[in-house]
């Protein structure tokens, strides 16, 4: 298991970063706790969360974040981690926002929910376009420049944002978003690949894309509808249950049969061929489901695997 490199930032992480949405909202402390230990004993060191996390679920946000800064000085292991988390949703604002002094603001409420002094990659949440590119990029020079954070990512952009934020990196000598974090999986293809994906090869930006299992629907636990009363996540999964969502999933277990795993393992193994892809994002809830996860970082997919999941996902 090869780590990769976040963008031109110097920074190894393994290939596959965990989500910590699901803490403090489908599961509590301990079962965190629980996952967070079985995923570092496999080798990997990456996790991704945000203030917001689980700020929908009647929480107040940041339940996620003081959940792993509670895991990590337990376990007195900050060292080994690669922590990645993000700013800029509604924390109570009333709004996204990507201003100077709200990401400022923003940063030091993270760093005492992590109980930690720096955060190896800050992202900006979610864009506004009303504010200037440029302006969310000098809050990061400053918190890189007082120690606190390593170097910066961005999500849910689109291509112009994204190629005005390189630019003005450059006309500026402003930090340099060097990760991006997508919407990105066998159902959820074009747009990425049609409008970013080139963008993110030409300037080593790393790829660490969410929604990797769409929302579980991936999985194949979701296929009737009576399935969807399973999870939370349940209404998200539905909008996958097309016809295109169940070819994929055919092809899924065709696939995954032939390599005695489950469909989520094979999700995951394709994501990890693609030249863009540096760690998929995903959760888990239980220590199977973790399992499936680790499984696919190391499953290899054959031409025939991919032509027949290409072919089923293609757009």
């Amino acid at each position: 298991m090869n780590a990769r490199k976040l963008g031109n930032s110097g920074i190894e992480v393994m290939p596959l970063c965990l989500g910590g949405n699901v803490f403090g909202w489908t599961i509590n402390e301990t079962i965190s706790f629980d996952i967070l230990d079985g995923f570092v004993s496999e080798g990997f060191n990456f996790i991704d969360t945000a203030d917001v996390y689980s700020r929908w679920a009647s929480n107040i946000g940041g339940e996620s974040e003081s959940i792993i800064g509670k895991w990590m000085k337990k376990n007195k292991n900050r060292n080994k981690i690669i922590l990645a988390t993000k700013a800029g949703m509604d924390m109570g604002q009333g709004k996204v926002d990507v201003s100077k002094k709200y990401i400022l603001k923003a940063a030091e409420a993270s760093l005492k929910r992590l109980q930690t002094d720096y955060i190896d990659l800050y992202q900006t949440h979610k864009d506004d376009e009303t504010v200037p590119v440029e302006e969310a990029l000098e809050a990061y020079a400053q918190l890189i420049k007082e120690g606190k954070v390593r170097t910066i990512g961005a999500s849910n952009f689109s291509p112009a944002r994204l190629n005005a934020a390189l630019e003005a990196s450059k006309k500026y000598n402003l930090p340099k978003y060097e990760t991006l974090q997508p919407l990105y999986n066998l159902y959820d293809r074009e747009i990425f690949e049609k409008e970013l994906e080139g963008i993110c090869i030409q300037n080593s930006i790393s790829v660490i894309n969410f929604y990797s299992l769409a929302a579980g629907f991936l999985s194949g636990k979701y296929r009737k509808k009576s399935d969807l009363t399973q999870s939370v996540r349940g209404a998200k999964a539905e909008t996958y249950m097309t016809e295109k969502g169940m070819k994929i999933l055919e092809a899924l277990d065709k696939v995954s049969s032939k390599h005695s795993c489950t469909n989520s393992s094979v999700a995951l193994a394709w994501l990890l061929t693609r030249k863009s892809v540096t760690a998929p994002i995903a959760s888990a809830t239980t220590k199977e489901q973790l399992g499936a996860l680790v499984k696919g970082v190391f499953l290899t997919l054959d031409k025939s695997d991919l032509n027949l999941l290409d072919e089923a996902s293609s757009w």
